[in-house]
């Protein structure tokens, strides 16, 4: 039994502020061992770097190329955080990860927030701590891309509309903070990740007013100062891009990157109807113990506002990407706060013994999926190393599916839960150590390193700028080389190199390379380092060679 000090623990504001903790805690093993990804992450940061290189604060370019795909939103905050606690010099990706892990906190901390006023306190905060803590969302939090944040103010929105619904229910005045963050969360959404935010508020607002049959609340919302509000955070970075790419921007984001990705599977990334359904227990892990109940609760209890509204945000956005041809994991992280109220919804009632069943079998599901992935890790990928980040991730998610089953089945939802989520929270602090020990998937580390050790980085200054490198033309490589990076074959690689640059040469180009070296009249090429490895982001088994320049210096 959870004894009276936990309630008086989480009371009030405390409640959301322990939730958004859960949230960082699950996400500083992520940030702070994973090596820069290939490849959404690399280029958001990668253009990120660039914005601090220039100055220029408003055109995306990752290179040479705009990369005109999704708005400016994380690339400011991304900015923030390396000016604040870094520096662009140091190419270091974790300060760049800092705005994904405060969304993620930001999204626990609003589901506690208002899930206390719909289901009580207690509710609340175990919706929060879930949220926080399920893998997806602690993954994404790691990550320096759009996706915790999306989820955080996009959260952050529905959660301040829950606050308004329910006022409405009750005949209680609309409060003017509740209506501020509503518009805020929608306003930093749209500087995220353009339509998605506002996506899942509409269809849930369409889903609230045919349910109820009444409208006449809607008009509570400060649309009056709320609209201009949005257009104030929107509006000027809407027209300098315009301005600056001349309409390009909108060309490539709407009819290119979404008109893609609603008209068919965009860079292969298809799926058939139910893919999220059946990701679900896997993603929402150590939380998924309690998505049977949850789905139970939301049928049985559909009559009560809070379970009614959580059913209105969660079902027309997750049919929606299940219907959309382009599926990622992550795509259904706006609806996860909304699961979470339903789990939360349904601990304050004695759960019943299907679901209790159900959720025992899906949480050993998702426990040994988890575990096979480990295990697949470390047999393929894996070293010495990684075995032992492999066990804690072993031991630590079938420990979670086994206590919290057993407690579950013994109904004690509440401490199953708990437990569930600390050992959750630790078999995925295993999982990041394991993939970062996974030193053939660290081709760009490596490669870096390489360049260190040589005196061949351009950071060092020590021979010309920039590196020339053939095949491996992969995000996280320019990222951390540098800018001006030169992505080329192996004549440029030839050429490269007699003009005193480095040059790194796959296995597959080694023929050309030299050829291009003799029409040259270059003398034979001094190797000074090489680096087997996987690229994960084209299943493809590279052998990478590291040349010096003539003039180089000696190791």
């Amino acid at each position: 039994m959870i004894r009276p000090d936990f309630d008086r623990l989480i009371a009030d504001w405390r409640g959301p502020v322990l939730a958004a903790l859960v949230a960082l805690l699950a996400a500083l093993p992520s940030l702070m061992l994973l090596p820069p990804l290939d490849r959404d992450e690399s280029r958001y940061a990668q253009a990120t770097a660039q914005m601090l290189e220039t100055g220029d604060l408003v055109d995306i370019r990752f290179q040479d190329e705009p990369r005109y795909k999704k708005p400016v939103g994380i690339h400011w905050l991304q900015t923030a955080s390396v000016a604040l606690v870094s520096e662009v010099e140091a190419r270091d990706i974790r300060p760049y990860r800092i705005p994904s892990v405060l969304g993620a906190m930001m999204a626990a901390a609003a589901c506690a927030w208002a899930g206390a006023a719909l289901f009580g306190q207690r509710a609340g905060f175990l919706a929060g701590a879930m949220l926080g803590a399920t893998f997806l969302l602690s993954t994404e939090a790691g990550i320096a891309k759009t996706d915790a944040m999306l989820a955080g103010s996009t959260t952050l929105a529905m959660a301040a509309l829950a606050r308004l619904y329910l006022a409405a229910r009750e005949g209680r005045a609309p409060v003017r903070l509740h209506k501020f963050l509503f518009w805020f969360g929608l306003g930093l959404s749209i500087l995220i990740k353009g339509p998605i935010g506002p996506m899942v508020v509409a269809s849930a607002l369409v889903m609230l007013t045919v349910w109820d049959r009444n409208a006449r609340w809607l008009t509570r919302l400060g649309w009056g100062w709320g609209l201009p509000l949005l257009a104030l955070m929107v509006g000027p970075w809407a027209i300098a891009i315009t301005i600056a790419s001349d309409g390009a921007f909108w060309r490539e984001a709407v009819g290119g990157d979404l008109g893609q990705k609603v008209v068919g599977a965009d860079e292969s990334h298809g799926g058939f109807p139910g893919y999220y359904l059946l990701l679900a227990p896997v993603l929402l892990f150590p939380a998924t113990l309690l998505l049977p109940a949850a789905l139970s609760t939301g049928w049985s209890r559909r009559v009560e506002p809070g379970v009614r509204f959580a059913l209105c945000w969660l079902i027309p956005t997750w049919i929606i990407f299940e219907l959309t041809p382009t599926k990622l994991p992550h795509y259904t992280l706006p609806t996860f706060g909304a699961l979470a109220w339903l789990m939360a919804a349904a601990m304050t009632r004695p759960i019943g013994t299907l679901s209790r069943r159900l959720g025992a079998g899906l949480m050993l599901f998702a426990a040994v999926i988890i575990s096979a992935v480990a295990v697949y890790g470390l047999t393929e990928f894996g070293t010495s190393t990684a075995q032992t980040w492999a066990t804690m991730t072993i031991a630590f998610s079938l420990m979670a599916a086994a206590i919290g089953g057993f407690l579950l089945l013994n109904r004690a939802s509440t401490t199953a839960v708990l437990i569930a989520l600390g050992f959750g929270v630790l078999a995925h602090a295993g999982l990041a150590g394991e993939i970062r020990q996974l030193r053939p998937l660290s081709i760009s580390p490596r490669l870096d390193a390489a360049l260190m050790d040589a005196g061949l980085h351009p950071r060092q200054g020590r021979v010309g700028a920039p590196v020339a490198i053939t095949t491996f033309h992969e995000p996280s490589f320019v990222f951390l080389a540098g800018t001006t990076t030169e992505l080329t074959d192996a004549e440029g690689a030839a050429r490269a190199l007699v003009a005193g640059r480095p040059a790194i040469v796959e296995a597959g180009d080694a023929d050309a390379f030299a050829a291009a070296l003799a029409e040259l009249g270059a003398a034979p090429p001094r190797p000074v380092a090489e680096v087997a490895g996987h690229n994960y982001s084209k299943g493809d088994d590279l052998v990478l060679t590291v040349y010096a320049p003539a003039e180089a210096p000696a190791r």
